[in-house]
């Protein structure tokens, strides 16, 4: 049978998602625990790769197995061999032609920012941190040339694999809450470091440093080296993972997470 996981992860304890012969990544450590608990290998699908220091409270896998344990079980048994930064929150047998990958219609981010003149000894690893104060009306401004589908060469990664730079960003919000900026990112599809290299852009806008119309020339520009560095990947985290409803995957238990309230339904 096929099942599906949801996985939530400390993306700082590991050196990103996909497998490494070091050992030291997300889908190596599951994959080891799985091995564990099944009783033999166990290879998995993503829906998509997380870079080192990404975390993860939405990540969704599939994998196939000849073995019938109940859902519950795949959830309790895969824990109990994995370590305290990755946990699995929920396993569902899902249809033989579900694809945790390319079943995926859209996916959602978040970003956490600690804004403030010094950096939190406590928040290390959790938040991405700007000492200087940022205009939240520049960037939102800003963000709305990101919205809509473009070619986002501008903000690719130059180890990006994708077929296309072509994606349709659904939403990009900005909510300010005392100290912390949080951002949410709502596409089709992200290409590799794209949230990273908005968040780079934002922040320039947000500090001064360029008017918001800046963002639509280095979008229609299409060349990395227009925009603003890539910024720090602490505060990222891939939030949800949409799928056609006939699938039934759950939804992310997005209450461990330390500010969910933020974007709590009203």
């Amino acid at each position: 049978m096929r099942i599906a996981l949801g996985i939530q992860y400390d993306g700082a304890a590991f050196h990103g998602w996909q497998a490494q012969p070091h050992g030291k990544t997300v889908q190596n450590v599951l994959e080891q625990a799985l091995r564990q608990f099944a009783g033999g290998p166990v290879q998995t699908v993503v829906a998509g790769r997380t870079d080192t220091g990404v975390h993860g409270l939405g990540q969704v896998v599939h994998f196939d197995t000849p073995l019938a344990r109940s859902e519950f079980s795949w959830v309790r048994g895969a824990n109990a061999f994995l370590p305290p930064t990755v946990a699995v929150q929920w396993a569902q047998a899902v249809d033989d032609n579900f694809n945790a990958r390319f079943d995926a219609f859209e996916r959602t981010y978040y970003y956490v920012l600690y804004n403030h003149p010094v950096r939190s000894a406590l928040l290390d690893g959790r938040v991405g941190w700007v000492y200087v104060p940022l205009d939240i009306a520049l960037m939102r401004e800003a963000a709305g040339h990101l919205l809509g589908h473009h070619d986002f060469s501008s903000f690719r990664s130059s180890e990006c694999q994708a077929k296309s730079p072509e994606k349709h960003v659904y939403e990009i919000s900005i909510e300010p809450r005392g100290h912390f900026i949080h951002f949410r990112f709502r596409a089709n599809a992200f290409l590799h470091h794209m949230v990273r290299n908005f968040m780079g852009s934002l922040l320039a806008v947000g500090r001064g440093r360029y008017p918001p119309a800046w963002l639509a020339e280095v979008r229609d520009c299409r060349d990395r080296r227009v925009a603003a560095p890539t910024f720090m990947p602490d505060g990222l985290y891939l939030a949800q993972v949409g799928y056609p409803a006939h699938f039934a995957i759950p939804q992310p238990n997005l209450a461990a997470f330390p500010w969910s309230d933020v974007w709590a339904p009203h």
